[in-house]
């Protein structure tokens, strides 16, 4: 157990709702195993009290903290230092505290990466296909091109929502690599693809019963794909389970979701961290009847 005194130093999540996040029970699980003498706690932060908070938290010492939904975008301008990827991205998930004010960047990519680095492929032929154009799209979009990945093809309903996705990356990097699509273009799509991304949110709680892919497309992915979902709970989705029983690859967002917060956690502590005892505890969590 983590013993709480005078000296602890304060890390923690920001959101808003941030009550149900299963990042302190990860990072804690670490610092116990560590023996330092710092706690992570969730902190519930409505929009218009993110500069407040900010300003507070400077006041009392926070080292440094991780951002969720809805700050992401909303706190850039109020950074004084923000990493190119995330500048790219347009989103940042770690701030930590530094002589010259708050700085920024996004461990998201670390972490979606994580277990696709572990697998033996030549990531330069790998023609991504991702599904959803919202926030996670961008960490994904990144992941991939770090990864050496040529080109890559995001899906999604709304036209206009696409262009404004493909116009966002202008003057960055990842400009000529991202193709924008429609569902319509998937029966040409899928076949040419080894890695297939579910960036959006469904097949999430209380829609377990949704897939992203019509059924229709499943025969046109290739035998060696390999299909991610970028969602942790439920495990697995039904997305995975239609790929499963198609006899594909899978990944689920729980590796990207350990090893975003074990990258930060070591930006923080400025020394390296348990990802296997974040691991086991965010898995634990996720396995108890009362997680969401």
């Amino acid at each position: 157990m983590l013993t709480i005194t005078g000296t602890t130093r304060l890390l923690g999540v920001i959101g808003h709702p941030v009550e149900h996040s299963l990042s302190p029970t990860m990072h804690n699980a670490a610092i116990a195993h560590l023996n330092l003498n710092y706690v992570y706690l969730p902190l519930p932060v409505p929009p218009e009290a993110l500069e407040t908070a900010l300003a507070g938290f400077q006041a009392i010492g926070v080292v440094g903290f991780s951002v969720t939904i809805p700050h992401k975008q909303a706190i850039i301008p109020l950074l004084s230092q923000v990493s190119p990827v995330a500048q790219a991205i347009g989103a940042v998930n770690t701030v930590w505290h530094t002589p010259t004010g708050w700085h920024g960047t996004n461990t998201d990519v670390t972490g979606f990466m994580a277990p696709l680095k572990s697998l033996d492929r030549d990531w330069s032929k790998v023609y991504p296909v991702v599904l959803g154009n919202g926030g996670a799209a961008r960490a994904v979009v990144a992941g991939c091109v770090e990864l050496g990945c040529k080109r890559v093809a995001v899906v999604g309903r709304d036209r206009t929502k696409l262009e404004t996705f493909q116009q966002s990356w202008h003057n960055t990097p990842f400009a000529p690599v991202v193709t924008i699509h429609t569902y319509d273009d998937l029966p040409t799509l899928l076949p040419q693809t080894q890695l297939l991304i579910n960036s959006t949110p469904v097949g999430m709680h209380p829609h377990t019963a949704d897939s992203p892919l019509p059924p229709e497309g499943w025969p046109h992915l290739p035998p060696s794909a390999i299909v991610y979902d970028l969602i942790y709970t439920p495990r697995p989705t039904r997305f995975l389970q239609q790929a499963q029983q198609r006899g594909l690859l899978t990944l689920d967002g729980t590796e990207m979701l350990i090893q975003q917060g074990a990258a930060a956690l070591e930006l923080w502590l400025q020394q390296p961290v348990p990802v296997e005892i974040m691991g086991q505890a965010l898995l634990n969590a996720l396995d108890s009847p009362h997680s969401s």
